[in-house]
């Protein structure tokens, strides 16, 4: 028989502590109380797709994080992380047997609502559920920020670079339906072991492709002064220079890249065109996002209920719970960490414990402060 396998305190605690951060940073930028439809089509927010009430084969949806709560209690739930532009489908047509709790007065579907099979609970080009019980490869998954679809780094064609964290990601089909996006890649992207980079030799023919005729097709007739006036085209300039790129795998790209692309008339033209126009605000990032949530959940912990309390006691009540609680925590900390020193296992035992010491502790101290008066 194998020996059960078990984990330090310290492993527990810092992994506890990651993932709440990690659960700060994108559940604290969306709004756990009220429904998100009135706001419209939200730029970013958390979602969730509904297992119980949208199954496989009916109408994708998703929903918004406090419907996932008020709504879908008890529901089997997809996590989507976050997507942009998206309005809360709950209670709407897509949802026969169930009202919105919360706003219930909804259009019957969103229109411009975007989905796919992150909907029912698939991700990648291998189509697998995550996590996948039949995969045993550890692997993380990474988001295109493109059409939004989460990928294992094996399935990206090329090599996954370090902080990832920090940088973003296009995969390779949604670098493919967008071309233009090569020539930049080419002077901007992240250097991976996959690619190469190489100065053209010769001029080679190109065949034009539907993103390459916007050009023509907005020329107005006063070329000369429209050019007096507008800046040059970035892009433009970089096809000139002739570097290339192989066209293949998954494209990095890194931190503040957008605000290299160029936002000419004619690119912001290609760009809406190709539903791409997010790409110009920066705002937009998953880790803008995050940071507003940080930041959120920051502002909160500063108006904790516990700080307003000390707010309304004199400065020696003040002093006394704050010595009191410095004290415990002292304590507790190097009981806890007995127990990551010896590698044993902390029981709920052993915590009622330590509170039951320090409960007798506190009356000794006030019956001695109580015969010394």
């Amino acid at each position: 028989m194998c020996e059960e396998q078990t984990v330090s305190l310290v492993d527990v605690l810092e992994e506890d502590e990651e993932l709440e951060e990690e659960a700060s940073a994108v559940l604290a930028g969306s709004d756990s109380d009220h429904c998100s439809y009135p706001q419209g089509y939200v730029k970013r927010q958390a979602l969730y797709a509904c297992n119980t009430c949208t199954p496989k084969g009916s109408e994708a949806a998703g929903i918004c994080l406090a419907c996932s709560y008020k709504c879908h209690e008890g529901h089997d739930l997809f996590e989507l992380y976050t997507k942009r532009n998206f309005r809360c489908d709950c209670g709407n047509r897509k949802f026969s047997e169930l009202q919105c709790k919360l706003h219930p007065d909804k259009d019957e579907v969103n229109s411009l609502n975007k989905y796919s099979q992150n909907f029912f609970g698939v991700y990648c080009t291998c189509g697998r559920p995550y996590p996948d019980p039949e995969d045993q490869v550890e692997d993380e998954m990474i988001q295109c920020v493109v059409c939004e679809d989460w990928l294992h780094g094996r399935h990206l064609g090329c090599v996954v670079p370090d902080c990832v964290e920090l940088q973003e990601m296009i995969c390779e089909s949604c670098m493919k339906t967008h071309s233009f996006l090569w020539t930049y890649a080419a002077h901007l992207a992240v250097p991976g072991g996959a690619v190469e980079v190489k100065k053209e030799t010769a001029e080679e023919p190109t065949v034009p492709t539907k993103e390459d005729e916007v050009d023509d097709a907005i020329e107005p007739s006063c070329k000369r002064s429209r050019e007096e006036v507008e800046p040059r085209c970035r892009l433009k300039e970089l096809q000139a220079i002739g570097q290339k790129r192989v066209q293949s795998g998954a494209v990095f790209w890194p931190s503040a890249w957008r605000s290299k692309l160029c936002s000419c008339s004619i690119c912001q033209v290609r760009l809406l065109e190709a539903g791409l126009s997010f790409l110009l605000d920066e705002s937009d990032t998953v880790l803008a996002y995050e940071n507003k949530g940080k930041n959120s959940e920051q502002r909160r912990q500063e108006h904790d209920p516990l700080m307003s309390a000390l707010d309304n006691l004199n400065r020696v009540q003040q002093l006394e719970i704050i010595h009191g609680y410095n004290d415990m925590k002292t304590e507790l900390k190097d009981f806890l960490q007995r127990f990551a020193a010896e590698g044993k296992v902390v029981t709920s035992d052993d915590i009622r414990q330590f509170f039951e010491q320090q409960s007798r502790k506190r009356r000794r101290v006030d019956a001695g402060a109580f015969y010394c008066t």
